[in-house]
């Protein structure tokens, strides 16, 4: 894959500067005249080639739109809150996946106090920026401020939970838009398990084995896309 250029619009020629300048023409060390992908805040993506490099900005020539590699199933992601740095690696699989929002999720059996978590949502957004980049993906999933089960039961459209312990229940009809509901490590509590049945929420497993939260959300993701997305 060519090394890819975040934008804020795709027009005719495009300059870049500060951390994308830095990265693509003092890391990467970008030449004139070398192919690169631009994709902008709206989701767009095309073919570039690099037209002028000056001391702190470079001129990048957009060519021909690229295909959209997003899913056509619309996967939310609402990922309890677990010890930050597995919580993180959620972040980043999340987007590889095709996620297009993370909602972090405060359940009853959250082990981590609300300030170990507060103030974190510009070092999330960079690890999901970064797993953009890499992957190829033009779309930038959104990650919400966290929200209680409860409120997140409450949205519209379908939604599925994982959960070792219940027996699944069957979903025949393919959902263009669904949210993934993934319990902490000490599971869901009973409450909350009745509660999910009284909002008709489909249940789930993911085999005989008892997985990590973290395990179980990228199995989760990986599982659903295959089903209903392009995986």
């Amino acid at each position: 894959m060519r090394h890819r250029i975040f934008v804020d619009a795709i027009e005719p020629r495009v300059t870049v500067a500060g951390d994308e300048f830095h990265h693509s023409i003092r890391v990467v060390r970008l030449r004139p005249g070398e192919e690169v992908e631009l994709f902008d805040r709206a989701g767009n993506a095309a073919r570039g080639t690099v037209e002028v490099i000056e001391r702190d900005q470079a001129v990048i020539l957009a060519g021909d739109s690229l295909p959209s590699r997003e899913s056509p199933l619309a996967m939310h992601l609402a990922m309890s809150i677990i010890q930050l740095e597995k919580f993180e690696l959620v972040l980043q699989k999340a987007t590889e996946l095709g996620v297009r929002s993370i909602i972090p999720l405060v359940t009853e059996r959250v082990e981590l106090r609300p300030e170990r978590y507060s103030g974190k949502s510009e070092r999330w957004n960079r690890i999901i920026f970064e797993a953009v980049k890499q992957s190829g993906r033009a779309f930038v999933p959104a990650i919400e401020s966290p929200a209680s089960f409860a409120d997140v039961l409450k949205r519209d459209g379908a939604k599925m939970l994982f959960d070792a312990d219940t027996p699944p229940t069957t979903n025949e009809q393919p959902p263009t838009e669904l949210t993934l509901l993934i319990g902490p490590e000490g599971g869901w509590s009973e409450a909350e398990l009745q509660l999910a049945r009284e909002h008709g929420v489909h249940f789930a497993q993911l085999g005989p084995r008892r997985l990590r939260a973290e395990t179980a959300a990228i199995a989760a993701l990986a599982v659903v896309a295959s089903k209903f997305g392009d995986l």
